[in-house]
């Protein structure tokens, strides 16, 4: 009778936690709306992993024009058409995955990775991809692409335990966010396939010659209208 008794209490048990679980991340969502994250899974993996952990928010409006243009540029140029996902670039790198099984080739957007590094961890599990599929249908629909835009650029990795343009800037250049040029704008977006290898300065020959490759893509955004009204 105990046992009979036993496993109604635990679903019930689990269903109450899985509510709480829900609305409790649907609330986050919509707080990080306006307000920034004390913390992710990534930046704590740096600082335990003794990269250290350098790091300074700041408003969109702080943010230089060109830096808003290079990521977008260099990491997902249909960001202003997509509701999250570029299903073709998806195609193409499963495609390419299944032909060569020993290289992975990712298709994540710039909502995709946002979601990534603001609520989960680093890594290829499914359950991951899952989650992050999720995440990113929900900040889609909660934040706009503004938003969206601007936790990438204060969450994403830029450096070694360096994480948000702000903090990239000044340890790259000296310089704030706001006042950083085209070239330099553009070493950043070039180092983001491996930030701790990829330095924007000193700019190695990959850095150097993928930099010139993003500003040449810039100017050919530079007159996109959807891209214009998202990095104003």
């Amino acid at each position: 009778m105990k046992t009979k008794g036993l496993i109604p209490r635990s679903w019930r048990f689990l269903k109450k936690l899985f509510l709480f679980l829900f609305i409790g991340q649907f609330c986050y969502i919509i707080i990080l709306k306006w307000v920034n994250p004390p913390f992710t899974l990534t930046q704590l993996g740096n600082l335990v992993s003794g990269y250290g952990l350098k790091r300074d928010y700041i408003n969109k409006e702080e943010m230089s024009r060109y830096a808003k243009l290079a990521v977008i540029s260099s990491e997902d140029q249909l960001f202003a058409d997509h509701k999250g996902f570029d299903w073709r670039s998806i195609e193409k790198a499963m495609e390419y995955n299944k032909r060569k099984p020993n290289r992975v080739h990712g298709a994540s957007t710039i909502s995709q990775q946002t979601a990534k590094n603001v609520f989960l961890w680093q890594g290829r599990s499914w359950v991951r991809k899952a989650l992050e599929t999720y995440f990113t249908f929900m900040i889609e629909l909660v934040w706009g692409k503004k938003r969206i835009l601007e936790m990438y650029l204060n969450v994403i990795e830029m450096g070694p335990g360096v994480f948000g343009i702000e903090a990239a800037s000044q340890y790259y250049f000296h310089k704030p966010a706001s006042q950083l040029s085209k070239v330099e704008a553009a070493r950043i977006a070039a180092g983001l396939p491996n930030p701790k290898k990829f330095l924007a300065q000193p700019a190695g020959k990959y850095v150097t010659s993928r930099g010139f490759i993003i500003q040449r893509q810039m100017n050919n955004l530079s007159d996109d209208s959807d891209i214009q009204a998202i990095i104003q």
